[in-house]
This record gives structure tokens, sequence and C-alpha cells, in this order.
């Protein structure tokens, strides 16, 4: 793997600030181009000297395609010849930029903070039907993009409202990031959606923010650290929905960490929620009483319970299924725990189904749980 170096422009300061080799930092521009429609490309070693600001025989670079300098642009949101530039220290940011962003920033008004939560709405959408694979460069992006206004903004109530919109893509890009296998980077990703949600002044924002990182540290293998977080949120007022969300996420922790009794009285106090009591302005989740039932069958199958088959097939048969990561994990939930009752052929026949669409959609995450089911299952068959 190619480290950056020190730092000669900027562009070698902002991979290196991202904790990324030149390897993944061109791999995840590729996959922005694919997924975006740009015809620019980036090869690992045009990425080599573009970031040292000289051909390897030492001479300058020359003009840089412009399909080239509008992919870098948009995946790091940062023009071309600042990249291409000395590296900016924290708090350096050159005064005609500054200024450009400034009044970038003040052109923010309601209309445009419409816009942009519309644009929200069709990432999830994009999300939810063709998966993270599609959605994390645009997401990632779009992130980047309302940091740069929200940090920027000098009226309060549109620094607000910013940060309610970014703690927003941030739980997006952070999930998606998680679905991807890329941890750090959801790490990344949740750290600013914190900063973002304390600046929305909405402590939901900033507990759903909190909430959602757990989950990277029971995917860790850290259940007790995952557990203590949920555990110590605050989430008294809100409203049913968002509530038995907080209590679902804490019996998923409790499931993983052992805890089998305490997951189960956190899932039937979730059960007892309004989930039509919900908050359209507080932190958006998608739960409803299939996804409640298959979040409970996730539990269960993770703890070896044969009431997991139930729960699973029932919230399989109720699923929408434009949810498409939401119905691979399900047939996954349903291998594991048809193999647990030594059901092979049925655990074989949701192994099949899900293993393309995992694959079809980058879901990692989900592509790793299949792989440790599949010898276990073909071990099974043969006995």
């Amino acid at each position: 793997m190619n480290e950056p170096p020190a730092d000669r422009t900027e562009l070698a300061r902002l991979i290196r600030e991202r904790r990324m080799t030149y390897e993944e930092f061109a791999e995840h521009a590729e996959r922005f181009a694919r997924d975006n429609g740009e015809p620019g490309t980036l090869s690992v070693r045009h990425l080599q000297r573009l970031a040292s600001g000289q051909r390897a025989d030492g001479t300058p670079l020359g003009p840089v395609r412009p399909a080239t300098a509008r992919l870098l642009e948009r995946v790091l949101s940062v023009e071309i010849g600042t990249l291409l530039g000395p590296p900016i220290l924290p708090g350096r940011k050159s005064l005609p930029d500054l200024a450009r962003t400034l009044g970038n920033a003040r052109k923010i008004g309601p209309e445009m903070i419409t816009l942009l939560r519309d644009q929200v709405t069709a990432l999830r959408r994009l999300d939810r039907e063709l998966g993270a694979r599609v959605a994390h460069g645009e997401a990632q992006a779009k992130a980047q993009q309302v940091e740069n206004l929200r940090v920027h903004s000098l009226t309060p109530t549109v620094r607000s409202e910013l940060g309610r919109l970014q703690a927003e893509l941030c739980t997006l890009a952070g999930w998606q990031a998680l679905d991807l296998g890329l941890l750090s980077e959801a790490w990344t990703f949740y750290e600013m959606g914190k900063a973002a949600a304390a600046d929305s002044g909405r402590p939901l924002h900033l507990a759903h923010v909190w909430a959602e990182q757990a989950f990277i540290l029971i995917d860790l293998g850290l259940y007790k650290e995952a557990v203590a977080v949920l555990e110590n949120l605050d989430t008294r007022s809100a409203p049913g929905q968002l509530r038995a969300w907080f209590l679902a996420a804490l019996g998923e922790a409790y499931a993983a960490s052992g805890q089998v009794d305490d997951s189960r009285r956190a899932f039937d106090a979730a059960a007892q929620l309004p989930l039509g009591d919900f908050n359209p302005h507080g932190p958006y989740v998608a739960l409803n009483q299939t996804h409640l039932a298959r979040w409970r069958g996730n539990a269960l199958a993770r703890t070896g319970d044969r009431d997991a088959i139930n729960t699973l097939e029932s919230a399989f048969r109720n699923l929408d299924t434009s949810f498409v990561r939401a119905r691979v994990s399900l047939q996954t939930d349903l291998a594991q725990a048809y193999l647990t009752v030594g059901d092979i052929p049925r655990a074989r026949h949701y192994l099949k189904r899900a293993a393309p669409t995992a694959e079809e959609i980058g879901s990692a995450r989900q592509s790793a749980r299949l792989n440790a089911l599949a010898p276990r299952v073909l071990d099974a068959s043969r006995r």
C-alpha cells in the first residue's frame, strides 16, 4: 500500500486527512465516477503524480484533463486549482476561497434548505432501492457539501437547519459505509454527524447519531461498549416511533452481548409504543410493525431462539420489497435461524437468495455473514 508522503499539495493533505492510502482513494474515486455517471478516471499512478505536484522525472505537471478535474472536485468538494496548490493548514484557508465560501453560505435560505432536504429524501430512496454501492458516493459528496456550508454560515437559524440536515446525511453516509465494510469511514461520518447535531441544538438528533455509531461497536465485537453507549442515551423526550427505534437498537446490542432477557424486555417495550407517533422534523427512522418484527427476529436468531423463524417469516411476507438491503438482511437472518433448528434445505434456500443480491448492492456486511454461514450449511448438509 502507498501511504501519502509529506503533504506537497492540498490534494495530498486531504487524502491523508481521510486516513486513506492512494489505492483506497483511487478506488473510492473510481466507484464515485461509476455511481454518478462521471466520465473521469483516476489511476493510482496518476493520483500520485497529482498529489506530488510533479511528474515522475521531477518536471512540473501539465494541465489536468477536465473530466479528471471535475471528478476530483466532486469527490472532495474543492476546486482543482486549490487541490493542486500548496497544502492549506487548518484555519489557513486562502482569503479569496474563504470569502467565496462565506458568500455561498450567505445565500442559503428557506428555499435552499428545502431543496437540500428534497435531495436527501431522493438519496434515501436511491439507497433503499439500489443499495450503498450506487448511493454512497453521492451521499458522501452531499455530506461534505453541507458541512462546508454549515461551518461557514453566520446566521444562527440557517446554521441550525444545516446542522440538522448534515446530521441526517452523516447517519445515511455512515450506515452506507458500515454496510460497505468501511468501518473507519463510517466512524468518521458519525463523528461529523455529532458535531452537526450539536450545532443544530437538537438533542434527539445527537442521540440518534450516537445510537447508529454503536452498531460499529457491535460489528467490531465490542458488545458491552455498545450496550453502554445505548443505555446512557437520554431518549425520554422522543416520540413513540423514535423511542421504539432506540429500544430496538438497545435490544439488538443486548442480544449481541448475550443478555437475552434484557433483549426480550427491550423489544417488548418497543412493541408497546405507538409507531405512528413521530415528528417529521426529528431524526429519520424507517420503523413500522414489519421492520420492528424484522429487528426482533434478528435478535432472536442471534441468540439461537427457535421463535426467530415465525417472527422472521412473518416479517418477510410483509416487507416492502423496495427495501433491498433490509430484504437481504432478513434472508440472511432466516438462513441462520433455519440452520440453528437443523432445517438445512430452508437454510440453503435463503442463503442462495440472499448472496447474489448482497453482491449486487455491495453489502460487504451481509456478504460476510453469508460467507460465514455457507460452510456451516454445507457441512450440515453432508451429515
